[in-house]
């Protein structure tokens, strides 16, 4: 069976439903993970993602801020939502999709919108900062997200921190900036240590090539420009490593009207 997931940070997924139409038909995944929807629950386009095929949802929205979900062809046996460090903020979302999918051994999705983390990068004057390296600390000690010996799970989302030196424009002068510090990228790295998590895009854009996933608004014109980082991930558990079988970032999705600064990131597994 081929499987194929999506995450996308989609920036309010209802001021860009449309984008997320033209994505879907186009390259049809299996199950499609968005970061901040700025969307309550209660206002979810359900009823338009039922039409498009996906049926099956797992939300974790608020109003206006933040918020993720989970959209599926395939039935789910479970959904799981937690919070860290202590805040109600609509960060993460997990879902179980195994027996009613007819899979035997299931597979456990967690979708992730770790903090922005603010301008300044200095934990002791910008709230924003710490919220972020405690979120990071809180996934790398979370059993939850350590996949046991055989488990199959993935893990996708906004992470927020570009961690390789050639997954920013300029690794030199992207040192003092938030997404890229030395202390981000250890901790993430920490995290993927951690539940020994294998990095599909890497895996198949190997460095030194320059590899982003966002686009700044703030870019005249980001595609001549291109100076990106690559702050959207989807990583597997060891199980499922020699699954992989494809990605594809839709870069192109950063030039369609009103977009999202993020563009979607695929992955094919063969299970």
């Amino acid at each position: 069976m081929n499987f194929k997931i999506t995450t996308w940070n989609i920036n309010s997924v209802r001021l860009r439903i449309s984008l997320v139409v033209k994505f879907i038909k186009a390259v049809q995944p299996d199950v499609i993970c968005l970061q901040e929807t700025k969307c309550p629950d209660d206002k979810f386009p359900l009823k338009r993602f039922a039409r498009l095929g996906y049926p099956h949802a797992a939300l974790n929205g608020q109003k206006g801020y933040h918020g993720v979900a989970i959209l599926s062809r395939l039935p789910l046996d479970s959904i799981d939502a937690r919070s860290y460090c202590g805040k109600s903020d609509s960060r993460h979302l997990a879902v179980k999709i195994g027996e009613r999918a007819g899979l035997v051994d299931p597979i456990t999705v967690h979708n992730f919108y770790v903090p922005a983390g603010g301008d300044e990068p200095d934990p002791q004057s910008n709230e924003k900062f710490a919220h972020k390296l405690a979120f990071l600390d809180e996934m790398r000690a979370a059993p939850e997200i350590c996949p046991g010996r055989g488990d199959r799970a993935i893990l996708v989302g906004d992470l927020n921190v570009a961690p390789l030196e050639h997954d920013v424009w300029s690794h030199k002068q992207m040192l003092k900036v938030v997404s890229h510090t030395p202390i981000e990228c250890e901790k993430l790295a920490a995290v993927q240590t951690a539940g020994q998590w294998f990095d599909v895009l890497r895996a198949f854009v190997p460095e030194p090539a320059k590899l982003y996933t966002w686009w700044s608004y703030r870019a005249r014109d980001w595609e001549v420009a291109d100076r990106g980082r690559r702050l959207d991930h989807i990583w597997v558990s060891p199980a499922m490593t020699n699954r992989v079988s494809g990605m594809n970032i839709t870069k192109q999705a950063r030039g369609w009207t009103r977009p999202s600064d993020h563009v979607p990131v695929t992955a094919l597994i063969e299970l």
